[in-house]
């Protein structure tokens, strides 16, 4: 076994972080150049270290929580979905099928699982979560993240889902285990079909016009009967009722 994995193995049981789930060159090039800056001669002793020394150990893990997305993003439209749109799919539906389509580093479809445990057991949730950054999709599988990304989480899914180290938070395997992630690119490849809930939230706006319309008539085709498609806070849908959405609330459509 070479440093590197050791040095893998000892960080799992310092930190509970498994850096095998990182892209293995990327993530071994990342950490070697912490330990050269820092002017230690190999893993081995940089491990040591980061035992001993906690602005190290900080530096370390801040390097590899840095994100850009943050959990209930616009707070005020998770409140409406607690409040209006997952009470009525749940009356209608005994089990719903819920796909966050560009879930980045893992806070939105987290976000959902903590927010549907408010409704049910989460033995009982699953949730799609797809993006086109494998590398994404990789940190969110890692699930640790920093103070300020927790900002708009109720305190009470802070104490329960996390566990503190250091200056950052590591998600309960709990909530990971209720989240399949995979890779889709949406200008390209299909869609999956029958979801009562869609999210589809800041992406929209890097797209152009012709391209928004084609997933938005993809996504209706991916929604179940009176199924809800959540958009971004910038990204309201002009004319609906061309892609056979009806508005329900601000940022929320249903299925027609």
């Amino acid at each position: 076994m070479d440093k590197y994995e050791i040095f893998k193995d000892k960080v799992y049981k310092l930190t509970g972080i498994n850096l095998s789930l990182y892209k293995e060159k990327q993530m071994k090039r990342r950490i070697g150049s912490l330990v050269s800056r820092n002017n230690y001669n190999d893993f081995d002793d940089y491990f040591m270290a980061l035992k001993s020394n906690k602005k190290l150990f900080d530096e370390f893990l801040n390097y590899l929580t840095i994100n850009v997305s943050e959990f209930y993003r616009n707070p005020n439209q998770w409140h409406i979905l607690e409040k209006n749109i997952l009470p009525e799919l749940l009356k209608k539906n005994k089990k719903i099928n819920i796909w966050s389509s560009a879930c980045s580093t893992g806070e939105e479809p987290y976000s959902l699982v903590m927010l549907l445990s408010n409704f049910m057991d989460l033995n009982k949730i699953k949730i799609l979560a797809t993006d086109i950054d494998k590398g994404a999709i990789e940190k969110a599988q890692v699930g640790v993240y920093s103070e300020k990304s927790l900002k708009n989480l109720p305190e009470k899914f802070k104490k329960k889902y996390f566990t503190k180290i250091s200056n950052s938070y590591k998600i309960n395997e709990d909530i990971k285990k209720c989240v399949d992630f995979k890779s889709i690119n949406l200008l390209k490849d299909k869609y999956p079909k029958n979801y009562h809930l869609i999210l589809c939230r800041n992406v929209m706006i890097y797209f152009t016009e012709e391209a928004k319309s084609e997933m938005y008539n993809k996504f209706h085709d991916s929604l179940a009967d009176d199924g809800v498609f959540f958009v971004g806070s910038t990204e309201q849908i002009i004319l609906p009722n061309k892609y056979n959405l009806q508005p329900i609330k601000t940022f929320f459509y249903k299925k027609i």
